[in-house]
């Protein structure tokens, strides 16, 4: 069986289009499937804001909303692409929306979003394996949504530090619940990397303060430590892309649409 794993897409369809896909049977997303450079600029500047001491600001509602959608239109459009090649198997990063997120933010700003996840469920050939094993063929594949690690809040210090820390202490261990429920898997698809593996922050566009901290989570080392699938595949910090290895476990950071192709 050939698996082709792709990086976080960002809704960049030209560069999708780059991988020479061709006889795969399965297709693994790393989430963060949609471009976040509206999502971005307004998270970014608003730590830097804080970090000054200054007020947060406060955007438009039309300004989410085209944040929003911006997310939503790319990453339908790279899943649409994708789905004609083979299943797509996908977790969500932290660009995309649950239902519950999305009824939230159109509460918020009073204008309609549409559903990424019942959206996604109604295209064929595609499946989103948020927290979920699966079985493909005999190959054994875990799906972990992205999450606040608790030990991000501790080496970053967000200004609301508690009210972070105690969100991220309910993420972790649900995360935590789901890793044991998983125990072995051939396959470990997660958004974040394993911590100080492959996830030194240099983004020139980060924050200051954020840049040399490895933004890695220690609950998936410590599962990848102990259970050793044959391969762990991640996103999120795009400049820690490359492979390094825990053990008998090839840790991939396929960046933005960076890709890999194994045989099983």
């Amino acid at each position: 069986m050939k698996v082709l794993a792709i990086g976080d897409p960002h809704g960049d369809l030209e560069k999708v289009k780059i991988i020479p896909i061709k006889d795969v049977d399965l297709i693994l997303l790393t989430g963060d499937l949609g471009s976040a450079n509206l999502m971005r600029k307004i998270a970014f500047e608003n730590v830097e804001r804080q970090k000054r001491g200054l007020e947060k600001r406060e955007f438009s509602p039309t300004q989410r909303k085209m944040a929003f959608m911006e997310a939503y239109n790319s990453t339908m459009k790279v899943i649409k692409y994708l789905r004609n090649f083979a299943p797509v198997y996908t977790i969500y990063g932290n660009v995309e929306s649950s239902n519950l997120e999305t009824r939230k933010e159109s509460k918020e700003i009073g204008l309609l979003l549409p559903f990424l996840t019942d959206d996604l469920r109604e295209i064929d050939n595609v499946r989103v394996i948020n927290n979920r094993l699966v079985n493909f063929n005999g190959v054994r594949i875990g799906g972990l949504q992205y999450f606040v690690d608790t030990n991000w809040v501790q080496d970053f210090k967000p200004k609301d530090y508690r009210k972070r820390m105690k969100k991220a202490k309910r993420q972790t261990d649900k995360a935590r619940d789901i890793l044991k429920r998983f125990d072995e898997v051939d396959i470990l698809v997660h958004h974040q990397p394993p911590y100080s593996y492959l996830d030194k922050v240099t983004f020139s566009g980060a924050p200051k303060h954020w840049k040399g901290k490895h933004a890695g989570s220690k609950l998936i080392l410590d599962y990848i430590q102990r259970k050793q699938p044959r391969y762990a595949f991640c996103g999120h910090i795009h400049e820690g892309e490359g492979m390094r290895r825990i053990g008998r476990t090839e840790v991939y950071n396929l960046g933005v649409c960076g890709y890999k192709f194994i045989t099983l």
